[in-house]
């Protein structure tokens, strides 16, 4: 069924707005020009304001770069440079190479998979840009399905399973991965099948950061729509056709500016401020805050189409039926067992205030990955951050990744096994005395039948 109207009207919105754009972008030129006398006035700067606001609201935003040139070490600058290892229609594995960087050969190797979940892999800019200095660092980068040509066929959750397999005999044996988000599953999904199958290039550690491993724990706004409306309700209302010209023609998919749509009008108040905020930064010429809203909305408004293959997949078995915590999950009719890991390490951590996957959500795997030691497997919980500070941000960077690098130098130093610090299921991240590693206040996941 060729489903596009909506596409059709998104196409079109674009187009009938190109002129006014134009003119919106002139605008702002000649009133910020400093040859222009009104340009220091507070009209002109209003006008200005305007006008930029205006262009940024309504443009296309395409594919973000990664622009990770270099990074500092110890008051010194390294280059970087940005290659593709491993490449399929769907994804590009991307490695960044710090070449004359010392000991970097005996750093240990991180693959960062990025969420294949309408945004651009840039998204994690931030994440890959805090492990430079220290990992040896590779990062998935999904395609926009509406730029693959109909003709290379559908991806669904199997081949994104089989894409991580793939990735991972690639780099090698003695990995670490970080999964953000949305391929906590089937990376954990993955890792079972590798370990199951005594496959030497499983990893050596997995890191998830607030996915939704087991949806039915404090479940979220997002969670509860999809048990409330089902699967079906999501392939009539949500499923589109891509239109001429992209070369994903005729490609049945759940379009990016739906999905954004979605996001935003989940916190729509705190969107609308953010860009009165910077129209008045603007007016005031506050160049810094006004970069900075940029900068995010940059990044925030570039969005992918989804394979609805994949996407109505990922409905229903990580959402409705919850397939994975009940040990239903099964990858082309081999079962997913998480008892299956025993090698692996295993962190998880989430955000006191996430908004996506509540907190408990992707916890679960600890109690889900049985035969995985204690003391490889562990439990954060930070304060004060929602979805996107568990990736990103300030407290990311000072007080996560530094329990990361912590955890993966734990896993790469096999022959001491540290006891167990006081407290880690609290949610100040540290373990709880009597072993009970659960986040205050949720309830205990099913074990895998």
């Amino acid at each position: 069924m060729y489903r596009n109207y909506p596409y059709h009207v998104y196409e079109m919105a674009h187009a009938v707005l190109a002129p006014a754009r134009a003119v919106s972008d002139a605008t702002h030129f000649v009133f910020r020009n400093p040859w222009n006398p009104l340009s220091n006035t507070p009209f002109g700067k209003n006008i200005s304001a305007g006008a930029e606001l205006f262009e940024r609201m309504t443009r296309r935003y395409g594919k973000p770069t990664f622009g990770l040139d270099e990074f500092e070490l110890d008051g010194v600058v390294y280059p970087v440079l940005e290659d593709v290892v491993w490449s399929r229609p769907y994804c590009n594995l991307l490695h960044f190479v710090r070449p004359n960087l010392p000991g970097a050969a005996d750093q240990p190797k991180l693959m960062i998979v990025a969420p294949m979940s309408g945004h651009y892999a840039t998204l994690l800019r931030g994440t890959v840009e805090a492990f430079l200095p220290h990992c040896d660092v590779y990062i998935t980068d999904w395609a926009d399905a509406r730029m693959v040509p109909l003709a290379v066929g559908t991806f669904d959750l199997d081949d994104y399973i089989d894409y991580l397999r793939a990735m991972l005999h690639h780099v090698g044996p003695g990995v670490h991965t970080l999964g953000v988000c949305q391929p906590s599953v089937p990376l954990l999904a993955a890792v079972a099948l590798m370990e199951a199958n005594g496959e030497a290039d499983a990893p050596a550690s997995m890191t998830l950061m607030g996915g939704p491993v087991d949806t039915r724990l404090s479940p979220t706004e997002v969670n509860k729509l999809a048990e409330r409306r089902g699967v079906e309700w999501f392939r009539r209302n949500c499923l589109q056709t891509v239109p001429f010209p992209y070369p994903g023609f005729g490609r049945e998919v759940y379009p990016g500016f739906l999905q954004l749509s979605g996001f935003m009008a989940m916190n729509l108040d705190r969107h609308v401020n953010a860009h009165l905020d910077m129209f008045k930064h603007l007016v005031k010429g506050d160049g810094d805050s006004a970069e900075k809203h940029r900068d995010f909305y940059d990044e925030y408004m570039a969005v992918m189409d989804l394979d609805a293959a994949y996407y109505m997949q990922t409905v229903e078995t990580v959402f409705v039926r919850h397939a994975l915590p009940k040990g239903e999950m099964t990858h082309r009719g081999q079962p997913v067992d998480l008892k299956a890991i025993r090698n692996s390490g295993l962190l998880t951590i989430e955000g006191e205030n996430d908004d996506i996957s509540g907190v408990g959500q992707t916890y679960a795997a600890n109690e889900l990955c049985v035969n995985i030691p204690d003391w490889k497997k562990l439990y954060h919980l930070q304060r004060e951050v929602g979805h996107y500070g568990v990736f990103n941000g300030s407290r990311f960077r000072k007080e996560i990744v530094p329990r990361i690098r912590q955890f993966i130098g734990m896993i790469e130093d096999k022959a001491v096994r540290p006891a167990k610090p006081n407290g880690a299921g609290k949610p100040n991240g540290a373990h709880k005395p009597n072993g009970d590693h659960r986040p205050n206040g949720t309830k205990r996941a099913p074990a895998v039948a």
